[in-house]
């Protein structure tokens, strides 16, 4: 069976490895590369459901937006798309933040062609967790550790760093219902100034109304 892909990926040597592999797998098919997480996420904007990659690659460090931010964000708004994270050290420090944010994999990028087209048959037919051996003890290893007792901190992911710190503060006033009068009132700032942040916040999210920024931050566990 053929399954749809994409990735994203700032380095051009990895990206161009990770091509070549995919075209040795005779299951994938790429329908676009991204060079960050932004790039990635306007290619996804607009996409009819059936026209959306069934797995996405993503690199964790990219500039702007990194991969981790990009998978929270992509997750909120594309449910039905598995991300499987690609990293170049196989001890990773940031596997349960990508867990975390809704990555369903994690592998390294030297893993071969088998490895991958194995990854995305998993996490579409079987909702696996592929994940190098390395990264999976990493896990594990993670996961003992969150369920000692005194430990009860609920998932939850950061913010995406784009987001100032005055946009923050609005955000946080929009998903406890407040409209922007009333948020330019409380901060004592135009309502033009407002609805400047307001947009700005929308296209960083990538998002279009106040329900889909409400659902984001409350799927995340923003505040």
């Amino acid at each position: 069976m053929m399954y749809s892909i994409a990735v994203a990926e700032d380095n051009k040597a990895y990206l161009n490895s990770f091509l070549h592999k995919i075209k040795e797998c005779g299951n994938l098919k790429l329908l676009f590369s991204a060079a960050n997480g932004r790039q990635c996420l306007e290619q996804l904007k607009g996409c009819p459901e059936d026209k959306l990659p069934q797995a996405i690659f993503m690199d964790i460090e990219m500039p702007g937006l990194n991969g981790i931010e990009t998978i929270g964000i992509a997750k909120s708004l594309y449910p039905s798309i598995h991300f499987i994270v690609l990293t170049v050290f196989e001890d990773d420090e940031k596997v349960f933040e990508a867990i975390k944010a809704g990555a369903s994999g994690y592998l390294i990028k030297h893993e071969p062609p088998s490895v991958l087209a194995e990854a995305v048959t998993s996490v579409i037919e079987q909702q696996g967790a592929p994940m190098s051996p390395g990264i999976a003890r990493k896990a594990l290893l993670l996961l003992s550790r969150s369920v000692l007792p005194g430990n009860n901190n609920s998932p939850q992911t950061r913010i995406p760093e784009m987001i100032t710190e005055r946009e923050e503060e609005i955000l946080k006033h929009l998903v406890s219902g407040w409209d922007a009068k009333r948020v330019a009132a409380f901060l004592d700032i135009s309502i033009y100034t407002v609805r400047n942040h307001i947009a700005n916040i929308y296209e960083k999210l990538q998002v279009s109304s106040k329900a889909e920024v409400m659902q984001m931050a409350h799927k995340n566990k923003w505040f």
